[in-house]
């Protein structure tokens, strides 16, 4: 039997549900720990951040349409995927990282858990988050919580999966949708996982994930008027106070750089961050 080619993936950009190259043409290489040649990954552009953030606005209404039930269904779908790839995640962590496969496939498990987790609070958070208001009327007076818009985030640098999905998943939960830059070093898991959501019933645009330079995409997505939240968590090494000030001239809302371990740990306050509150009055049946 002859011996066949290598067929070496390409990794692309994911905007609108589709897998351009950056419209600049730009690559850069990606090595694993000890020098070695892994893959060329696209360098994002201006260009490609606006072109992400016009697919997240496009595709908000039918994500922000969806159910909450649906939605929770569209995220374990995810989840389900995810798992039935998991060999492919734990291989390219390791190459990238240099981890073990037992620390890669910890990663990989613990990003399934976080959807199902994310997936689960869908049609739950807004119980929690809302409330029926005390009135002195024959009224009620009902705080509802609503998606935000679009978020924009710089996922954490420092892990190839867990971080950009715990950065993602709570933004999708109120029905936002998302741009995302990944992590700089290790951006390969991420356009897997932006195939995983490609083919998980999640609408194209819904979320738009660029690889490259954060310093070069994320003042862009600061000072976009379209982006009306901004998620710094993977941050830290930037100047981000300037991408908070930018941020301020749109009044667009920011979450503040986390570091440490728990960076990005599961929580209802990555949902309700998100989230603007709508109060609805309606008179009461006087019969």
């Amino acid at each position: 039997m002859s011996k066949r080619l290598t067929v070496p993936k390409t990794y692309k950009l994911f905007i609108g549900g589709a897998f351009p190259r950056s419209e600049s043409g730009r690559t850069y290489e990606i090595a694993s720990p000890t020098g070695g040649f892994l893959a060329n990954a696209a360098l994002a552009s201006r260009k490609d951040a606006r072109d992400a953030v016009t697919a997240a606005v496009g595709a908000g209404p039918k994500w922000a349409g969806a159910t909450p039930y649906n939605r929770g269904q569209v995220l374990y779908r995810v989840a389900e995927i995810l798992e039935g790839r998991r060999q492919q995640f734990v291989d390219e962590i390791a190459a990238q990282t240099g981890a073990s496969a037992a620390a890669a496939g910890a990663e990989v498990d613990e990003a399934v858990d976080r959807w199902v987790w994310y997936a689960g609070w869908c049609d739950k958070f807004a119980q929690v988050a809302g409330a029926l208001n005390p009135v002195a009327g024959p009224y009620f007076d009902i705080s509802v919580p609503e998606p935000t818009g679009v978020v924009g985030i710089v996922a954490p640098q420092d892990t190839a999966l867990l971080g950009l999905t715990s950065a993602i998943a709570p933004a999708l939960v109120s029905g936002n949708t998302v741009v995302a830059v990944a992590s700089e070093r290790h951006p390969l898991s991420a356009i897997s996982l932006a195939e995983v959501l490609a083919t998980s019933d999640v609408p194209g645009g819904t979320v738009n994930i660029l690889t490259g330079s954060p310093a070069e995409i994320a003042p862009w997505l600061a000072s976009h008027p379209e982006v009306h939240a901004l998620d710094l968590v993977g941050a830290g090494d930037l100047d981000w106070v300037d991408l908070e000030i930018a941020a301020a001239e749109t009044l667009t809302r920011v979450l503040r750089p986390e570091a440490g371990p728990d960076a990005a740990s599961p929580s209802l306050q990555r949902i309700t961050a998100f989230t603007e509150t709508k109060t609805v009055w309606h008179t009461k049946s006087m019969v």
